[in-house]
């Protein structure tokens, strides 16, 4: 099974299901690594802005970093590819941040036994980081290990789930005063393709 690292998840499931081999979903994974870099970023901004009047050299360089930060590379636009290019000429922490990030999501992609050895050089690297989020994320995902190992064999994600989950959302904001459960059910069917047959002019 996939899930996030919830304890309330991994109680319940150690209890009704223990046989049950318990995977880590990827995008939680890359999620902590992004919400460490962002930490970082946000550390570089604070030191950068700590003196008399700032260091607008440091100020300009970080507005508008994050989304440069967090996007895949090959989704890049010109602008976000030269602001990284600036951060890793003029920013080394900034950018080791990044390529930590960048490195965990290309694990994921690999999985299976070389995801692992991967994923073991990364944590001894996380840990010599001197970035103090990511030397916390190390020990994170070392708590988590044997659940990351196994999402890495069995190439499990909650990636369905979360796309129902958000169909399911939108269905309940645009059907806000529906009179009992039974008709967002019957949406929700109509809208994936449940039970309905081909209706024309459906996509």
């Amino acid at each position: 099974m996939s899930a996030d690292a919830a304890e309330w998840i991994n109680s319940v499931v150690a209890e009704r299901a223990p046989q049950a081999v318990r995977c880590l979903d990827p995008y939680h994974l890359v999620a902590w690594a992004g919400d460490a870099l962002d930490k970082v970023r946000r550390q570089v901004w604070n030191t950068a802005r700590g003196g008399k009047g700032g260091r607008s050299d440091v100020s300009r360089m970080l507005k508008g970093a994050r989304w440069a930060l967090r996007r895949n590379p090959d989704a890049l636009s010109e602008s976000q590819q030269a602001t990284l290019a600036t951060i890793q000429a003029t920013n080394k922490p900034l950018y080791r941040a990044y390529l930590l990030k960048e490195q965990l999501r290309e694990i994921v992609a690999v999985k299976g036994d070389n995801g692992k050895l991967l994923l073991a050089a990364w944590l001894r690297w996380a840990s010599r980081s001197r970035l103090p989020p990511f030397v916390k994320l190390d020990a994170t995902i070392r708590n988590h290990l044997t659940a990351i190992h196994n999402t890495l064999d069995c190439g499990l994600s909650n990636a369905r789930i979360e796309a129902n989950n958000t169909h399911l959302r939108l269905l309940t904001r645009q059907g806000y005063g529906y009179h009992s459960a039974h008709a967002l059910i019957t949406m929700a069917m109509l809208r994936r393709g449940g039970l309905c047959p081909p209706l024309p002019g459906r996509s």
